[in-house]
């Protein structure tokens, strides 16, 4: 299936600029390159063995950077000159044991890269959070980009390395750099990316037999990118975008990719003991084994909870027609 066009507006910011994106051989880094490629002149930063797979061909186009993105030095060589620079690098865990990899990754390098553009006079940053970083509540309210942040013991860790890193972000708004951050839901790409989305894939196809609670809230990530470009070409600075289809129940979120995938869906609801012995099991079982099993009390609630981020202001500021469902899955299940 073609991606959708994007109406790059009047503005036109986009088109003929330098981009250095940091995490371009990633999910989302690369999807977003393959949108703007053509348009932009690009520019990558990555680690030395990173695998450019997901950028197929276009990985010869752009002009590469390597080194350790908490580099500063480095950091700064590969902004100097640039018109746009799009933060998508980051670790995504829900294991407990990842957390100093997880602060060090999101919050110290989003740091190192907002020293490197104050040092070398840059106006923009676009930075790619996630939804965790709004926080969590048991209220039912929908969340918009106006929650405020409260510590609670169910924010995970990657949550919180979010959060730090978006005050980084805050930070450089205040030092004079226009930044603008995205905070997307689940992204579902392709079965063959092998990616975070591929393990909510693998969970159906495995024909595993309980299901969360709780609701899921996903984009498609062809949907995001396209959305993220909009707005980046909009040009409307020093805000956030919650970037999110809709929220569904857990339990018609699998039966629906199950129906697709030819898959017998989940059938019982995860109770609450059973979430209970899953944590526990999930303790004993990382003391022995060097693959932690990302069970905890927080993911678990996180799951079971009926949390719904708010999508208003990104569907009223773009008129977006998002892909439906049905036409996500049968697209992931594409080899090419």
């Amino acid at each position: 299936m073609e991606q959708k066009s994007v109406n790059l507006g009047q503005q036109e910011y986009l088109p003929g600029k330098k981009i250095l994106i940091t995490g371009i051989t990633g999910l989302l880094g690369s999807y977003l390159a393959k949108k703007l490629a053509g348009h932009a002149e690009l520019s990558g930063l990555k680690r030395a063995g990173s695998s450019t797979k997901l950028l197929g061909d276009l990985s010869e186009k752009i002009k590469w950077h390597e080194g350790d993105i908490t580099d500063v030095e480095l950091l700064a060589e590969a902004c100097r000159d640039q018109d746009l620079v799009v933060h998508a690098a980051g670790l995504v865990s829900f294991d407990d044991s990842k957390k100093e990899a997880l602060l060090q990754t999101n919050a110290y390098a989003t740091a190192c890269l907002v020293d490197a553009l104050l040092s070398v006079g840059h106006t923009k940053l676009v930075f790619i959070s996630s939804v965790a970083a709004l926080g969590r509540d048991d209220s039912g309210v929908p969340i918009d980009e106006n929650k405020k942040w409260v510590n609670s013991e169910w924010n995970t860790p990657y949550a919180i390395s979010k959060h730090l890193a978006e005050l980084e972000v805050w930070r450089a708004a205040q030092e004079g750099l226009e930044v603008m951050i995205f905070n997307p839901s689940v992204l579902l790409g392709k079965v063959t990316d092998l990616r975070s989305s591929s393990q909510i894939y693998s969970y159906v196809m495995d024909e595993n037999k309980y299901y969360p609670r709780g609701n899921v809230n996903y984009i498609d990530i062809r949907d995001a990118v396209d959305i993220m470009v909009q707005l980046m070409d909009q040009g409307k600075w020093n805000e956030r975008y919650i970037i999110s289809k809709e929220s569904l129940p857990y339990k018609d979120f699998f039966a629906e990719m199950a129906r697709v995938f030819g898959k017998k869906a989940p059938k019982w609801p995860l109770s609450h003991w059973l979430s209970l012995l899953l944590v526990s099991w999930a303790s004993w079982m990382n003391r022995f084994t060097k693959n932690k099993i990302p069970i905890s009390r927080q993911t678990i609630r996180s799951a079971q909870s009926k949390i719904v981020y708010d999508n208003s202001k990104v569907k009223k500021m773009t008129g977006y027609t998002f892909t439906p469902f049905e036409e996500t899955l049968r697209w992931a299940l594409e080899k090419t």
